[in-house]
């Protein structure tokens, strides 16, 4: 079982789901975890109308809902991050979307994608929704994985070494450079040489460093 301490604040969370167990489902694996539900929503509109009336630290919603069961999810979401943009948002969903992927993770800090299967592993979910809360923007492992071994030839990646595919892999998971280094079993510093080494590569902006850092990220998920 995965607790929060008594001294951090409960994330107060919405959880956006037509299938009615499994949105109990999630709210109560939430709820024992630590997190406040403060909401749960069968449909797009009811969550919109949820999370401007409170105001949620996070939403977890379904990619596909009613009416059409198409991208209303998503849709939302996008709404949400208009108006709610400091509302982190993680959007479950039965399959892996490239595309879905790379618009979410260019919405900016404090979003993710993950696979509905995920949800099963409790302190892989949990941590994604915390790392979310925190600003990081986070995809599926697998999906990241898919992407690796479907890069295009004319692949944008060329100029990096196999070491900074792999911390830039890891990037693109929501990782943090201590997360990356300890998966690595390299020192945080190298980590840290290695990212400003992709970020020049890549030849991105100087912009804010969290900003380059989604930037370089939706770069890879493009590269497939």
């Amino acid at each position: 079982m995965v607790n929060a301490s008594p001294s951090v604040p409960r994330l107060r969370v919405v959880v956006a789901e037509d299938d009615v167990l499994l949105r109990e489902g999630v709210a109560s694996l939430l709820a024992r975890s630590g997190f406040d539900v403060v909401g749960q929503a069968g449909d797009a509109a009811q969550l919109l109308a949820l999370v401007r009336d409170i105001a949620p630290d996070l939403v977890v919603v379904d990619i596909r809902m009613p009416p059409t069961d198409t991208t209303e999810g998503l849709d939302a979401a996008r709404v949400i991050r208009g108006e709610l943009p400091e509302t982190g948002i993680l959007v479950l969903s039965a399959h892996a979307d490239v595309e879905d992927a790379i618009e979410l993770l260019a919405g900016g800090r404090r979003i993710g994608y993950l696979l509905k299967s995920r949800i099963t592993d409790l302190e892989e979910f949990v941590d994604t929704l915390r790392r979310i809360a925190k600003g990081a923007s986070v995809i599926d492992p697998v999906l990241v994985q898919e992407l690796v071994s479907a890069r295009r030839r004319d692949d944008p990646l060329a100029v990096l070494s196999m070491r900074e595919r792999e911390v830039l892999a890891l990037m693109a998971e929501g990782r943090s450079n201590s997360g990356i280094a300890r998966r690595l079993w390299v020192t945080e510093g190298t980590v840290e040489k290695h990212v400003r080494s992709i970020l020049t590569k890549l030849d991105l902006p100087e912009t804010g460093d969290d900003h380059r850092r989604v930037l370089a990220v939706v770069t890879f998920l493009e590269a497939r």
